[in-house]
């Protein structure tokens, strides 16, 4: 039996999201007041597919084969003909490995993650949003608040003074329900109460992933609710097509589809500002070499408030009048020249956050053991531009009794 503290404290500590920890003194104010608390994690049986580890010992079902918060938590893993593989454990929708063959046949894990759900589980020791479906609301809120049905409600602030990813007990913390299991789709379900993290409505979110035999991950999140409230899902998986986390991704290849990004000031918050990529680093209408875009102009604002690449894109897939993006087009690609493994995403959605691992600091070791540097990994999080709530130009987040959600985003892989 493994035990852990698992708290308010705890979840007030996952203001390391992405390895950026709060002041001291932020941190004591907010712990005031906090109660102490204990889950366990005990060992149950039968929540994977099979409890035999992966051929290179890399994952094992038993390691997420355990209850959280006494709900059942377990390893599932989707494949098909061609050798893709991807494991995802109901703890936070996580997808945990992606396995795509490269150009020389040989399979690659091309996503960071850690090897036992426990890991993911240490909120003090390990707080990660690796692989994460992220929920209510992805990215970031300007101070917290928000305004639904009239009434503005102030969220926990986890971040520089803002909300990030729902807060510090958002849904990367928490245990998704499966609903539907097959050896090609995986359906998640999160039964979000009135009042979690403060956010109104009784919701309920569905993340069903499906793998093809082309392997493309789809990934649909649809939700409703019986109040006004704002939504806005993603998925945070880290790529590194390269397969091994000991190089950096400033040697892939990188395209964006948007002619335009929001620029954010020194708390990665949008200053409300829609800006042109022409003449910046953010122009990458054409594959270019990550670290050239980010190193060469390491002195431009943008790139030092973000410490590299931690920005939205407005993508030109994106149709404001018909507030639908189109999923026959590419919104952006990746692609290693080491491996010659490419990846393609498409969305419905009018933004797509790229963060390129900025603040992993070489202190969290993954699955294997290898220790995750700065810009070990890259994340291509399709969604609403952040701050979306308050700036009522933009898609707007806001979801209604009677409306339902839905967004959509495909991670198509292949071999160049």
């Amino acid at each position: 039996m493994i035990v852990i503290l698992h708290s308010k404290i705890f979840h007030i500590l996952l203001t390391r999201n992405k390895n950026r920890a709060m002041k001291k003194s932020q941190f004591k104010l907010m712990l005031s007041g906090c109660a102490l608390g204990l889950a366990v994690l005990a060992s149950c049986g039968g929540a994977q597919q099979n409890q035999q580890c992966d051929a290179n010992g890399a994952l094992c079902p038993k390691n997420f084969d355990t209850t959280i918060n006494g709900k059942k938590v377990g390893l599932y893993t989707l494949e098909n003909s061609k050798g893709t593989k991807v494991s995802i454990t109901n703890f936070g929708g996580r997808i945990v490995s992606l396995i795509v063959v490269d150009k020389n046949g040989k399979p690659q894990d091309v996503v960071l993650g850690f090897d036992k759900v426990a890991t993911y589980a240490d909120y003090l020791h390990t707080p990660s949003d690796f692989g994460a479906s992220i929920g209510r609301y992805a990215n970031r809120i300007y101070h917290g608040k928000i305004v639904c049905d009239g009434d503005t409600i102030q969220l926990p602030i986890n971040n520089f003074g803002h909300c990030l990813h729902g807060g510090p007990q958002g849904w990367q913390y928490q245990v998704y329900d499966v609903t539907e299991s097959t050896p090609n789709s995986l359906t998640l379900v999160m039964d979000s109460k009135d009042g979690d993290a403060n956010f109104p409505g009784n919701l309920k979110a569905t993340v069903k992933f499906t793998l093809t035999e082309n392997s493309e991950i789809e990934i649909d999140y649809t939700a409703t609710t019986d109040k006004e409230t704002v939504i806005n899902m993603t998925n945070h998986s880290y790529f590194n097509l390269n397969g091994d986390p000991n190089t950096e991704i400033n040697n892939c290849h990188l395209y964006i589809n948007a002619d335009k990004y929001t620029p954010v000031d020194s708390s990665y918050m949008p200053t409300g500002e829609i800006a042109n990529v022409e003449n910046t680093p953010f122009d990458l209408r054409n594959l270019a070499e990550i670290g050239n875009k980010t190193n060469l102009q390491a002195e431009n604002e943008q790139i030092k408030f973000g410490n590299g690449y931690d920005h939205n894109w407005c993508l030109n897939t994106y149709n404001a009048e018909t507030g639908e993006g189109d999923i026959t087009k590419i919104a952006a690609t990746l692609y290693s020249p080491v491996t010659g493994i490419q990846l393609d995403v498409y969305t419905n959605e009018p933004g797509i956050q790229c963060y390129s691992g900025n603040f992993l600091d070489g202190k969290t070791a993954g699955k294997k053991g290898i220790v995750y540097k700065k810009h070990a990994g890259i994340c291509l999080e399709t969604q609403k531009y952040p701050n979306s709530p308050n700036v009522k130009e933009w898609p707007s987040p806001y979801l209604k009794p009677g409306e339902t959600y839905h967004s959509y985003c495909k991670f198509a892989f292949s071999v160049k």
